[in-house]
């Protein structure tokens, strides 16, 4: 095993930042979609970790192999926070979840949560300080779940999996973010790390449980190899690291305002979901919570 070196990290441009949390979220809404139709095919939840990390620990392997599984001064803490935050604890929930609640409900309990639960996080561990308007956009996140929550009483399918295990998986991602900023690893050791772990995890529970993959149709996976591996496990945990590095966490959790929006209108366009007043009033009240509560709009 080598050492890995903590040098400082290079300062990027903000715009890198911005651009990195863009591409994010725009995975992210994909993601939602890709998992939420495979509910409806032969594809379990730990076939599609399977490809989810399994690519990215294939294409990263020269940077896992370079800093160790367990690379010297790195809290071990800190990277079972990491593999456990964004790696394979959180997809087997998010997934599991996401397979029985429409793309809409998806996008604001898990894209919405996400920001409140790292805001939250800041608060009470690391003794950050919201100000007015960062209060007043937690209770629009707050706002916005009471609006599918009542929604969801009204008749609307979403099930007690989705209110519990997402929102759980928005802590897990929120402790994934603190954590990276403070292991000194960059963006792209960070996910190597996370995909060979993750892939490790997985392939344990394929012997233990069993995998499908062999008896799904080549199209689909080829589909699912795009979207969970090179899209999702690739390239969004890359980007998404770069914007925590550049922007800081907070900054960067804001931008999954855009998530709920996205996959309210992708769930409705091309899963054919139905789509409503209360989740588009939902899905607009979480967003411009979010961009409230994690200071984007906020002087300092």
């Amino acid at each position: 095993m080598s050492v890995i070196t903590l040098s400082p990290r290079k300062t990027m441009p903000t715009a890198i930042g911005y651009a990195g949390a863009i591409v994010t979220v725009l995975i992210w809404a994909n993601w939602i979609l890709a998992t939420r139709h495979t509910a409806e095919t032969q594809m379990g939840t730990i076939d599609l970790g399977l490809l989810r990390y399994g690519l990215p620990a294939v294409v990263l392997s020269p940077v896992w192999l370079r800093t160790g599984l367990l690379p010297k001064g790195v809290s071990l803490k800190l990277l079972a926070v990491m593999v456990c935050g964004s790696g394979a604890l959180f997809f087997q929930l998010t997934t599991f979840a996401i397979h029985g609640t429409p793309a809409a409900s998806a996008g604001i309990l898990l894209g919405g949560s996400m920001p409140f639960a790292t805001a939250l996080i800041g608060v009470l561990l690391f003794r950050e300080r919201p100000d007015v308007t960062r209060w007043l956009g937690l209770g629009g996140i707050v706002a916005g779940v009471v609006i599918l929550l009542v929604r969801s009483l009204a008749g609307a399918e979403v099930s007690w999996v989705g209110f519990t295990l997402l929102p759980l998986g928005a802590v897990l991602w929120a402790c994934y973010t603190h954590a990276f900023r403070r292991s000194g690893l960059s963006a792209i050791q960070a996910s190597a790390l996370i995909a060979i772990w993750s892939f490790l995890i997985h392939i344990g529970l394929a012997i233990i449980f069993g995998s499908s993959l062999a008896s799904i149709p080549l199209p689909e996976i080829g589909l699912q190899i795009i979207s969970q591996g090179m899209l999702s496990g690739l390239a969004a945990t890359v980007a998404y690291g770069i914007a925590v590095q550049t922007l800081g966490g907070t900054q960067a959790a804001a931008f999954t305002a855009i998530t709920p929006v996205l996959a309210t209108f992708g769930g409705g366009l091309l899963l054919g979901e139905p789509i409503g007043g209360a989740e588009i009033a939902a899905a607009v009240v979480t967003g411009m919570g979010v961009a409230l509560s994690t200071g984007l709009l906020a002087r300092k």
